[in-house]
């Protein structure tokens, strides 16, 4: 085997070993933003599935220790794909949001969520990846101001006024 083969083999290995350690760190990760996204499990699963194999197929020059903010990212903007797409709106928004029915006492519970995910859902694009990335992903300001690539006192103004809206959603359907 030659020099040049023998390093694109070493080099493949390495990556699939990257990509086998990034599966197992934050697949759950990106399936939870996708989720709460979407409020579907399946199309969670396809766009994590989808994120996965962009890494495979794209092999982006990731930076150590940013690994994680390049697949929520791509995760996100798929998920806008999704979001966006007439035929989407329709399924999901027609459809409850978990398929699990709760115990008796934790209905009220499952509810408050249920109305808490469907605000989510209503918000603008912008306060919507924020608020994900904030409460469900613990993301900070300036993490998430690198990974959108937007100012941190953009993020900080995104953040307050979807907590805002949020706040004025979940009143006017009785909920707060």
């Amino acid at each position: 085997m030659s020099d040049r083969a023998e390093n694109r083999a070493e080099k493949q290995r390495i990556d699939e070993q990257l990509f086998e350690e990034l599966y197992e760190k934050y697949a759950n990760d990106v399936l939870r933003v996708s989720y709460f996204y979407l409020g579907d499990r399946q199309q969670a699963e396809d766009v994590t599935q989808d994120v996965f194999v962009r890494l495979l197929t794209h092999t982006p020059e990731l930076v150590p220790g940013r690994e994680k903010a390049w697949l929520l990212k791509v995760a996100l903007n798929r998920c806008r794909d999704l979001w966006r797409a007439a035929w989407v709106k329709r399924v999901v928004l027609g459809s409850p949001a978990m398929e699990l029915t709760p115990a008796p006492d934790q209905l009220e519970e499952r509810m408050e969520k249920q109305e808490l995910l469907s605000a989510i859902h209503r918000l603008p694009p912008d306060f919507r990846d924020v608020i994900l990335l904030h409460y469900y992903q613990g993301m900070g300001i300036s993490e998430m101001a690198d990974m959108l690539k937007v100012p941190e006192g953009t993020i900080s103004s995104r953040l307050s006024r979807g907590r805002k809206k949020l706040e004025e959603l979940l009143k006017e359907s009785g909920t707060r």
